[in-house]
């Protein structure tokens, strides 16, 4: 098998159509569809989930995002964040007209949009077993309209994966996240909820063609989120455990794919090359007794980019590609 190199989703700047163009010429085995916090919250990675949200209406608040209910009403900053995306599509489509090859989308998974978006009544989602089952199933069904609009778009794209991004999934399993006071902390959600609730949304991007892959920079259940239908997983390097060593060999071992975040995502103290990167890689390879050329490897930074530099952002990009080149031999 080949390794490739792909970027994690969100990008430094506003400036969409040259994010675009970097990312079609610094990845051109897996280029993504950039997301650019710099625009403001309909841009960020919550907004774009918003956006892709069906059948579920939204707010801007001070505190952040809002349901507002399913009354088909959405508030002005979902309508700007669905337009938002649809324009972007269309630059997308601009740019990488007569591509073919790869692709990669990202959205918010079901846990960190629940950990994240208010109810109407106030405080998260998460404390309303209803409204996060809602948010799901949503959710699941927007992504599947996500997809088929990105594939008409791209009709040369031979490989889509829809990347669930769940850096919540472990707080909520584990009642860390704090409720609206700040003085207490929501229940631990129960893992069969937890996994049905992910399964939704990763059947739905396989149902509409994808090939679902769930991406976390913390400390993640990788167990549980195969067993909710990922065929890829990709993590923070940093961040794995003894056990999630484990669980991140099997995956490769059953041929699914595994994303590995070795490059920084904020531009590092000290000068990096690409054999530095190399080598760690082929340490770990080593180290859970696989071959390079026999599973599935993705090289990746560790996580999204908004906070890096310009330059950083791109030399981190063909960081990746250089790696993931030099693992092929």
């Amino acid at each position: 098998m080949t390794t490739i190199a792909t970027g994690i989703g969100s990008l430094p700047g506003d400036d969409f159509a040259e994010a675009v163009r970097v990312v079609l010429g610094e990845l051109p085995d897996l280029p993504h569809l950039p997301e650019l916090p710099g625009r403001g919250a309909i841009a960020g990675l919550v907004g774009r989930a918003v956006g892709v949200l069906a059948d579920l209406d939204a707010d801007l608040q001070p505190a952040g995002w809002r349901l507002t209910g399913s009354s088909g009403s959405p508030g002005l900053d979902q309508r700007r964040a669905r337009s938002l995306l649809a324009q972007d599509l269309d630059t997308l489509e601009e740019l990488a007209e007569g591509y073919e090859g790869a692709f990669k989308v990202q959205v918010t998974g079901p846990w960190t949009l629940a950990a994240t978006v208010e109810r109407p009544r106030g405080d998260k989602l998460l404390a309303d077993h209803g409204a996060r089952r809602e948010l799901a199933q949503a959710l699941a069904e927007g992504l599947r309209t996500h997809i088929q609009e990105v594939r008409r778009r791209l009709p040369g794209v031979t490989r889509l994966i829809a990347q669930v991004d769940e850096a919540a999934l472990d707080a909520v399993l584990n009642a860390r996240i704090p409720t609206a006071s700040g003085y207490g902390r929501h229940r631990a959600v129960d893992l069969p909820e937890a996994s049905q609730a992910l399964q939704w949304v990763l059947s739905a991007a396989t149902e509409a063609g994808a090939e679902p892959w769930v991406h976390s920079c913390a400390t993640t259940p990788w167990d549980l989120v195969r067993g909710a239908g990922a065929r890829g997983l990709a993590a923070d390097f940093a961040q794995l455990t003894a056990q999630d060593h484990d669980h991140l060999a099997e995956a490769l071992e059953a041929g699914d794919t595994v994303a590995l975040g070795v490059v920084p995502s904020l531009d590092p103290v000290a000068r990096l090359s690409d054999k530095q990167v190399t080598d760690q890689v082929l340490r770990w390879l080593d180290m859970v007794g696989l071959d390079p050329t026999q599973v599935s490897l993705v090289i990746t930074p560790a996580c999204g980019m908004a906070g890096a530099s310009h330059s950083w952002s791109r030399q981190a990009m063909a960081l990746a590609r250089t790696s993931a080149s030099s693992l092929n031999g």
